[in-house]
């Protein structure tokens, strides 16, 4: 008898915010590896935005305007670290 595929929550949600799930037992299918290249992407977008974040706070001509819309984008990739981090917790990855 063999264990039914856990189901993997995808990096991403449809255009109403639903999460979407992959349901196999390979990890190496063509939509896991793209999933797994989103993360990785995400991931890599929000270490680039850290140190633009941390040169933007320390820029005294910086103003309002601009903090928030970096406050924005810190908290769309805060969202996707943390999703990302619960993925992984998830499928024993990491």
């Amino acid at each position: 008898m063999t264990t039914p595929p856990i189901p993997r929550l995808l990096p991403s949600t449809d255009p109403d915010g639903k999460p979407g799930y992959l349901l196999t037992d390979r990890n190496d299918s063509y939509v896991a590896r793209y999933a797994d290249g989103v993360e990785a992407l995400q991931l890599g977008m929000c270490v680039g935005l850290l140190a633009h974040a941390r040169a933007m706070i320390g820029d005294p001509a910086v103003d309002a305007p601009q903090l928030r819309f970096l406050a924005e984008q810190l908290s769309a990739a805060l969202a996707d670290a943390v999703r990302i981090a619960e993925l992984r917790g998830r499928c024993g990855a990491g």
